[in-house]
């Protein structure tokens, strides 16, 4: 006999999370772990809440627990144990029940699998969720894709749970099949952008400078802590001037100093760049980011770079000021938000999907890793409307980058003049001087390719398909 509201697979870090979130906001939840004792451990761990779990040690349980139409979450590791678990439910389910796949899924799956559940009859829903452990457990950033009606049937469980914006829930539904994970793909490429740019600034005020200059960690973090306080203000920046404060308690150093510098990803960045290139967008800061965590992998060939030309000898220019270094941050922020907003709407219009920008925009608010105090204005300015489709010609940024773009430029004027990478704000610079230029450099790349493949081009006074006087072409 039915005696939960939902069910959840999956007793990991944020599955455990997740349905004590679900519990303590009145529903009860059925849950399931492959391993049973996982399963016993989470209930005799949950104290009060014990009341509203409902264990359950076989798929068949879990589904009996369900009032219809049943809806299951899926919290495991992304790929082929999604699959399967799908594969244990499914035959168990009627039509009309629902899957809800929570985990970072690559969004081509979640539009095969609600392919496949749709001809059985079942609906299946796409929902990333943002926020990490303490998101999970006390309110992420939810985003959702599939079929609207289905989103409906578990939208108050949904906003129950998530963060909060003045009131308002951090949980919309974006469109059908993969829109959901799609959104959540292109927020994680902007945090890798975001995270990136921190990290470029952390190594101008260690590395960069005379030696009197260069800073420790803490007090980095404590000049983060102070630019949380303005229009820098997110979770980024705050967890950054947390982190940098940091003492590792065994060797009484900064703790940052005492961690490898080799990033790990999951690969949700890659595949925002990935997507963005096979969509025509290139997100220039987000791809410097995914490939700067490539490089820093790569741990042994830089120490034998190092070896080779370390001793180059360098003339650095004055090191920015912190004032200027806050307002780069900042202009490179944007331009980094400007581009997944850019691949957002032209995944929107490649795949039908009608995501409402300025929906993720407030989604984003609370509860997930990007969180900024930039998402209000963002949110308005694509209510009201963005020039050219670009949210950097929203005059509320551009008078943000009338003033930020001086200084984004000297401090990668500055860093290339050290030696100091800091390829996420140079692939930003680059893209705001790309779009303020009102002729580029590609009139000769076409000619290129027009003198080589006869590809013909458009001339300026008239005429496309057009050829050039170039006589003994290659073929």
């Amino acid at each position: 006999m039915a005696n939960a509201r939902i069910g959840l697979v999956g007793l990991g870090v944020m599955g455990a999370n997740l349905s004590l979130n679900i519990a303590e906001n009145g529903f009860p939840v059925a849950v399931y772990n492959r391993t049973g004792a996982v399963t016993d451990a989470f209930i005799a761990s949950a104290g009060a809440l014990s009341e509203r779990l409902v264990a359950s040690k076989t798929y068949e349980e879990l589904v009996a627990a369900l009032p219809r139409p049943r809806a299951v979450i899926i919290m495991v590791k992304a790929g082929g144990p999604v699959d399967a678990v799908i594969e244990g439910l499914a035959p168990l389910m009627q039509e009309g029940d629902m899957i809800i796949d929570a985990g970072n899924a690559d969004f081509h799956d979640t539009r095969r699998r609600e392919a496949a559940l749709k001809a059985q009859g079942l609906n299946f829903i796409g929902m990333g969720v943002s926020g990490g452990e303490e998101g999970a457990r006390h309110g992420p950033s939810i985003m959702a894709g599939g079929n609207p009606s289905s989103y409906e049937a578990i939208r108050e469980i949904i906003e129950a749970i998530a963060a909060k914006h003045q009131g308002q829930p951090c949980a919309a539904h974006f469109g059908p099949d993969g829109a959901g994970h799609f959104v959540k793909t292109v927020h994680n490429g902007i945090e890798y952008a975001d995270m990136q740019m921190i990290a470029e600034v952390y190594g101008i005020l260690r590395d960069g400078g005379t030696e009197r200059e260069r800073c420790a960690p803490a007090q980095i973090g404590h000049l983060f802590e102070q630019w949380n306080k303005g229009p820098l203000n997110s979770y980024l920046v705050e967890i950054s001037g947390k982190v940098l404060q940091a003492f590792d308690p065994e060797t009484d150093r900064p703790m940052v100093e005492m961690i490898v510098d080799k990033a790990g990803q999951k690969g949700t960045g890659r595949w925002t760049a990935i997507e963005a290139i096979t969509l025509g967008q290139s997100p220039s800061a987000i791809e410097a980011a995914v490939a700067a965590r490539a490089w820093s992998a790569a741990k042994e060939t830089r120490r034998a770079g190092a070896e080779l030309f370390g001793d180059l000898e360098a003339e650095p220019l004055p090191r920015p000021s912190e004032e200027v270094l806050e307002r780069a941050l900042l202009a490179a922020k944007i331009i980094a938000y400007d581009q997944g907003f850019k691949i957002l709407s032209a995944a929107s219009e490649h795949y039908d999907w009608g995501i409402d920008l300025a929906s993720a925009a407030e989604v984003w608010r609370e509860g997930c890793i990007i969180r900024s105090a930039l998402l209000d204005d963002m949110a308005s300015a694509i209510r009201e409307g963005l020039p050219h489709d670009q949210l950097i010609f929203a005059p509320r940024f551009v008078e943000m980058l009338r003033d930020g773009a001086g200084a984004l430029r000297q401090v990668v004027a500055y860093a290339a003049s050290a030696g100091l990478p800091v390829p996420a704000f140079a692939n930003a610079l680059a893209y705001f001087d790309t779009m303020r230029q009102g002729r580029g450099t590609t009139d000769l790349i076409q000619a290129q390719r027009d003198f080589f493949g006869a590809h013909g081009f458009e001339r300026v006074d008239g005429g496309a398909g057009q050829h050039g006087p170039w006589g003994g072409a290659a073929g």
